[in-house]
């Protein structure tokens, strides 16, 4: 679909990053925190944001190889995806495994345990923005590529949310899984997402790619905390 703007008014690298913006998987935390903001279906919010993130560690790889090919610098997808587990799917296992022995201190600590989650997602962020600086992103971009990554980053998401709801309308859902169906199919995952590129493009103009995730993810929050007030405000 954007493949004309590549060479033209996206630079090669900016093209690669809306491509791998394309293949990410799904926020969490703000999956479900807007459904219920909305008083959507929690639940179901909960787990398709999980599965949608697991499953990106598999996905991801793959789905970039699939529309990037060579271009894309991912020679060996096993290989990637196998470092992609050991920075994000070996925690996550190995959390739920000492569950037995640490959710009653988890829960005791649940206050302080969310600011420091907050806190990684916010260092995750700024190492990204950090290596963009460095490698002089915004002096080496041109406004003109600044500006249509933006708008291609929000064209995206407009023809994202509006087909997302058409199908669970026409699927029959009811509001509240329509609710969760929106918020979490049209979500893309910057916590999950520099990670995954740091693995993927390890060498290569980090700043550049992760760029169009970091703008998506700033226009879906804005975008998606009035679509939630509006769906709260028609709630029974």
């Amino acid at each position: 679909m954007f493949k004309p703007l590549s060479g033209w008014l996206l630079t090669p690298e900016l093209y690669l990053g809306v491509l791998f913006l394309c293949t990410l998987p799904s926020t969490v935390q703000s999956s479900i925190a807007f459904t219920s903001m909305a008083r959507g279906n929690v639940p179901a919010a909960v787990c398709s944001a999980s599965l949608s993130s697991i499953l990106g560690v598999f996905l991801t790889p793959l789905l970039l190889t699939a529309l990037a090919g060579t271009s894309g610098g991912i020679h060996d997808p096993l290989h990637a995806i196998g470092g992609i587990m050991l920075q994000l799917l070996v925690p996550f296992v190995a959390g739920h495994l000492l569950r037995p022995w640490i959710a009653g201190w988890v829960e005791r600590q649940r206050a302080l345990l969310r600011y420091t989650d907050q806190a990684t997602i916010l260092l995750v962020v700024y190492s990204a923005f950090g290596e963009a600086v460095t490698e002089g992103l915004w002096s080496k971009t041109p406004l003109l590529s600044l500006l249509a990554v933006a708008v291609v980053a929000a064209v995206l998401l407009g023809i994202a949310m509006p087909l997302i709801t058409f199908i669970a309308r026409r699927l029959r859902f009811n509001r509240e899984d329509e609710i969760a169906i929106v918020f979490c199919g049209s979500k893309k995952s910057l916590a999950t997402g520099v990670p995954i590129a740091k693995v993927l493009f390890a060498g290569g103009s980090l700043g550049a790619i992760v760029l169009p995730v970091m703008i998506y993810h700033q226009i879906q929050l804005i975008v998606c905390g009035v679509i939630a007030q509006r769906y709260a405000k028609r709630a029974p």
